[in-house]
């Protein structure tokens, strides 16, 4: 033995490689599946081909994106208030991609295909498990077509740009730019989800247009070239199309106080900002800016699914793939019983959590022709929004667990799955808001409560767990004398209940059979890794990751 090799203490053997280059589109049978089911399996071509984007260049560009986070250019050097953010290339580069792909604006350009939404969503879903900071701006560009709506003259000026396919950072008048984002300005210090105790002001001015007096707590995202805010005036609370720069050119009268140092989403700017006469132009008539703004939120909503359902399926992906490499005790992790049965446990709860993202989706695709999708979308946005949003938190700890210490640490990428996974409960409404507006939903709107039900009896008698559930439901729902007391746990059964029902009509027994014996039959513990032995444990790994 040489000097030099008495000095070598170790080799590195019994590694799991970085998961690189794969398609996240092609391994994922479930959403394969869901896309085809829900109607947006024309557009299979286009996924696959962001798949291999998400699942191969994108991987490096999150980690430096979320590495160098955006920092505020109060002013420039000479002393001039800019309110300008800098990003590093590497999100520069996610947002070109993202817009290059139509995270924001494939629904729209394909408006005329059935399933247009199904197939954003999956584009959505892809983006957001390889950088889900950039889902930000993408997510509410993608969501402020409906509310301009409300003013024809707003959205032809502005639609072009925000349903292109270029990504634009320049800081120029929106018509001179080759693509525009958009942002949204609801919550202050006094109110949070309360926007009626807003108290920002909008004083009309002789041109027609207004001068926008007030603050915004969380301004999301500063960088964009217009936002959606909400101001009184006599009128009472109105929605407004606040643009970075004044019609003239020059700077619009926003400053941006501070960036939110926030437990995760990096590699996006979140702000509190001020506005000192900020030129806006009002959206929807005076008065109605909470019905006008909330038809922007109802798709923001239905993205924190979307997004709290990818970190999911992220997290089990990274899990699955470690088990396949690292070895203990004489085996691989796959095949350990116990591992097996926590990894098949994960991969469960992400297919329905995916499968109802898809339907709901679905939903929101077929509204405008379908009263009852339209209804069914209403009610069931909420009930994802609330449960799938909840779940991402324990499932992703549970995943990170899976790769030990080495899943704490930040050179791998559960810590930002981890820091991320809280986020969707809290943006747009926490749970206790979303399970409110399934009560406000049922009680204004009996249709919702038909469509809802019409969903759930469509699988009657596909499996008995079912069929009890359902039994319950209906009587939790006769019974309103508690019945908000009680919302958290009847919207819980609901939820569990909408994917038992999508999951039988899917048609993959292994799957259903095992959710409704879990989650409805009572064979499942409070933690994950608690199905029972007669689990198809193999039917459920093989589906998990198909790389």
């Amino acid at each position: 033995m040489t000097h030099a090799e008495r000095f070598l203490t170790h080799s590195v053997d019994n590694q799991a490689p970085p998961l690189l280059d794969y398609n996240a589109y092609l391994s994922d049978p479930a959403l394969r599946e869901a896309v085809a089911r829900e109607g947006g399996g024309w557009a299979e071509a286009h996924l696959s081909a962001y798949g291999a984007v998400t699942g191969g260049e994108m991987i490096a560009l999150g980690y430096a994106a979320n590495e160098n986070k955006p920092k505020l250019r109060a002013y420039d050097r000479y002393g001039h208030r800019i309110d300008e953010i800098e990003f590093h290339p590497a999100y520069h580069r996610v947002m070109q991609l993202g817009m290059q792909y139509g995270v924001h604006a494939f629904a729209w350009r394909n408006a005329d295909k059935p399933g247009a939404h199904v197939a954003r969503a999956a584009i959505s879903y892809l983006h957001n498990q390889a950088e889900a900071g950039s889902s930000c701006p993408l997510t509410m560009t993608h969501a402020a077509a409906p509310a301009l709506a409300h003013s024809p003259d707003v959205a032809r000026r502005w639609l072009p740009q925000i349903h292109s396919y270029e990504y634009d950072p320049r800081l120029l008048p929106f018509a001179q730019k080759k693509g525009c984002t958009m942002g949204m300005g609801m919550t202050e210090k006094q109110g949070g989800s309360d926007v009626r105790a807003n108290s920002t002001k909008a004083y009309a001015q002789a041109d027609g247009s207004y001068e926008i007096v007030g603050h915004k707590w969380f301004f999301s995202a500063p960088m964009c070239d217009a936002w959606l805010v909400l101001a009184y005036v006599d009128a009472g609370l109105t929605c407004f199309l606040m643009p970075k720069l004044r019609p003239d050119g020059s700077r619009n009268a926003i400053h941006i106080q501070r960036l939110k140092d926030k437990l995760g989403d990096w590699s996006n700017a979140s702000s509190e900002v001020e506005f000192l006469g900020a030129w806006a132009e009002r959206v929807g008539e005076e008065g109605r800016g909470v019905s006008t703004i909330l038809e922007m939120v109802a798709l923001t909503r239905l993205d924190c699914m979307i997004g709290s359902a990818s970190l999911m399926r992220q997290a089990t992906v990274q899990a699955v793939h470690h088990a396949r490499h690292r070895k203990a005790f004489g085996k691989l992790l796959i095949d350990q019983p116990l591992m097996r049965n926590v990894l098949a446990d994960l991969a469960l709860e992400t297919e329905a959590a995916t499968a109802l993202t898809l339907r709901v989706a679905r939903a929101v695709d077929a509204a405008p022709r379908d009263a009852g999708e339209a209804a069914f979308a209403r009610i069931a946005t909420a009930i994802g929004k609330y449960w799938i949003c909840k779940r991402c938190p324990p499932l992703v700890n549970e995943a990170q667990e899976c790769l030990g210490g080495a899943g704490y640490v930040e050179d791998g990428p559960m810590p930002r799955l981890y820091r991320q996974a809280p986020l969707n409960s809290i943006w747009e409404g926490s749970g206790n808001i979303q399970c409110l507006d399934v009560l406000r939903a049922i009680g204004k709107e009996p249709e919702t409560r038909e469509a809802l039900f019409a969903e759930l009896l469509g699988a009657r008698g596909a499996h008995a767990d079912l069929d009890r559930e359902i039994h319950w439901l209906t009587e939790a729902f006769d019974d309103r004398t508690t019945l908000e007391l009680r919302s958290r746990m009847v919207v819980e059964r609901i939820a569990l209940a909408l994917q038992a029902a999508i999951l039988l009509r899917a048609g993959n027994d292994d799957v259903a059979s095992t959710w409704c014996a879990s989650r409805l039959g009572g064979e499942h513990g409070l933690n994950y890794g608690t199905l029972s032995a007669q689990t198809p444990f193999e039917a459920l790994l093989v589906r998990a990751f198909a790389a």
